[in-house]
């Protein structure tokens, strides 16, 4: 882990986004367009963290103690006051200390958490990886044909199947689990531990 002593902004929600995830968002709130602009004047990435306790809106929330590392790569703004963007995780992190603004913005000091390695695929690894891509393949089909041009795929590239880590990531954005076991999933630093608890969740539900 590395520590980074400077103060972040952090976006509390009720979500949980993973490395390589993509986010939409639509913001409305002043003071997290003024959070977002800053980000994008300074090309500094802000910190997605589930909400342990409060709302979204309103007076600060208590975020979870490890969140994900987001940047910006689509923005628009066709309505005065709401900004519509996509985003994409990239490096977990866990909160070291914490601070609330005035206008109940929430800033964090952080240690980096290592990325998921990719080691070799075992039978447990390649099993999942198959059917993600199916999945995922048939999720872009259906979208495309439903929304034509218009379609943005909610996975970013590059596929990484070949990484223990990213495989499990995408499953815990696709499969219907409960934010808080989200939050857990989220917390393994081993991708391997966290694709091996995925793969029975799949064995269980007749998904494999």
């Amino acid at each position: 882990m590395s520590e980074n002593n400077n103060w972040i902004p952090l976006f509390p929600l009720n979500t949980v986004l993973f490395p390589g995830g993509v986010l939409p968002l639509k913001v409305f709130e002043t003071r997290y367009l003024d959070m977002l602009r800053e980000c994008m004047r300074t090309e500094q990435p802000f910190g997605v963290v589930l909400i342990k306790s409060g709302q979204e809106v309103g007076k600060a929330a208590e975020p979870e103690i490890v969140g994900c590392l987001t940047r910006i790569t689509e923005w628009d703004m066709q309505d005065l006051g709401v900004m519509m963007l996509r985003t994409e995780g990239s490096q977990r992190f866990r909160i070291v200390a914490q601070r609330v603004l005035p206008d109940q913005r929430v800033e964090a000091q952080i240690t980096l958490i290592e990325s998921d390695q990719v080691t070799r695929p075992d039978e447990i690894h390649l099993q999942c990886a198959s059917t993600l891509k199916l999945v995922i393949d048939d999720i872009d089909k259906k979208g495309r044909a439903t929304h034509g041009a218009n379609f943005a795929s909610p996975f970013a590239l590059p596929m990484q199947f070949d990484n223990a880590g990213w495989v499990a990531n995408r499953w815990c954005e696709i499969l219907p689990i409960p934010l808080k076991a989200r939050q857990k999933l989220l917390e393994l630093i081993d991708g391997r531990e966290r694709l091996g608890i995925v793969h029975q969740y799949l064995l269980q539900h007749n998904i494999i």
